[in-house]
């Protein structure tokens, strides 16, 4: 079969590579329908920082279907079609045990410390698998892991029903969380400077551009300042605004991944009693991000790019590493379509 092996910073080859003719008990071998390149599959790529393993097979945001099963594997048959919970726990912390495991210390992801989705065939723990209804395509399966993210991120912000929320980072964790915002009846302030995502999503899901001039800020929320914002960009200049922005009392919530540390004025956050919030990945969200996909189906195409090939993945990291794409996943097709991508 053929799959992506990264060897070493910059060096990702997709190569044929020998199916494992052995399933472990409890396991479930899948067939790859579609994967979808995660901002931290780009970030190991340049760095290697959260690789347990090398060499590996990335990708951690995927869907497919089961064609070989062993031993106890649950409700789990051949030609289930399942996603796979992408939070590989160490299982015997407090956090483990307690059904928090995105708060694991040894937290670590499928496609890190084990091979990953970016493949034809791949094998995984029947407890790292869910069923997928198979009533919608496969291809939006592999939002499911990223939308679980976004889910988490708006259940920590937890805004007052009908408030205007600031989301500084239209990505995939910002722009779906904006979807699902919208879904709920707020007016989402986007803050992204990539021009052509800007434009997509206001007339997809009807964000609305936020200039990051604090006067705009001023004419829009009032001189208090906005009372939820919630961060997908990951960088500290950003954080550092959006904290000097916040209405006194108002919630910060942290969804992306830093390469700088902020250098925040703690007795802001004091005097004005902010509320800062982080967000690990996600906790039990993923069997609602299933449950609410089907009210999204309208939004979703427009957002995804065609299905691409496995060869094309190295090319598509360059790509992405670019800037130059718009849509918010870019997804793979391991093993092809049928051509309704």
């Amino acid at each position: 079969m053929l799959a992506a092996r990264f060897s070493g910073i910059g060096d990702i080859q997709v190569l044929p590579v020998p199916i494992s003719q052995d399933l472990p008990d409890g396991c479930v071998r899948i067939r790859v329908e579609a994967a979808g390149i995660c901002g931290s599959d780009l970030h190991n790529f340049q760095t290697g920082r959260w690789l347990s393993r090398c060499p590996v097979t990335p990708g951690h945001e995927f869907s497919g279907t089961i064609t070989q099963t062993s031993g106890n594997c649950g409700s789990l048959t051949v030609r289930t079609p399942v996603i796979a919970d992408s939070r590989v726990g160490c299982g015997t912390c407090q956090s483990c045990r307690s059904g928090r495991k995105n708060l694991c210390r040894n937290l670590s992801f499928i496609g890190e410390s084990c091979d990953g989705g970016f493949a034809q065939d791949v094998i995984l723990p029947a407890t790292q698998v869910l069923p997928f209804p198979d009533t919608l395509p496969l291809r939006y399966g592999a939002l499911v892991e990223p939308l679980s993210v976004s889910l988490h991120a708006v259940n920590r912000l937890a805004p007052t029903p009908g408030s205007p929320v600031i989301i500084c980072g239209g990505g995939t964790i910002g722009g779906l969380a904006a979807l699902l915002l919208r879904q709920h009846g707020h007016d989402v302030h986007l803050l992204e400077r990539n021009i052509g995502r800007q434009t997509l999503l206001a007339e997809t899901i009807g964000t609305a551009p936020l200039p990051p001039d604090a006067e705009d800020w001023n004419t829009l929320f009032g001189p208090e300042g906005p009372a939820f914002v919630l961060d997908a960009t990951g960088a500290a200049s950003v954080v550092e605004m959006a904290c000097q922005r916040l209405a006194p009392g108002g919630r910060l919530v942290l969804a992306g991944i830093f390469h700088q540390t902020p250098r925040l004025d703690l007795n802001l956050i004091v005097e004005r009693e902010l509320d800062i919030r982080g967000v690990s990945a996600f906790a039990d969200e993923m069997p609602a991000a299933i449950q609410c996909l089907p009210g999204l189906v309208p939004f979703l195409d427009q957002l995804i790019t065609p299905a691409a090939a496995l060869i094309d993945l190295p090319a598509l990291y360059t790509h992405l590493r670019s800037g130059a794409e718009n849509r918010l996943k870019t997804l793979i097709a391991p093993n092809g379509t049928d051509g309704t991508w």
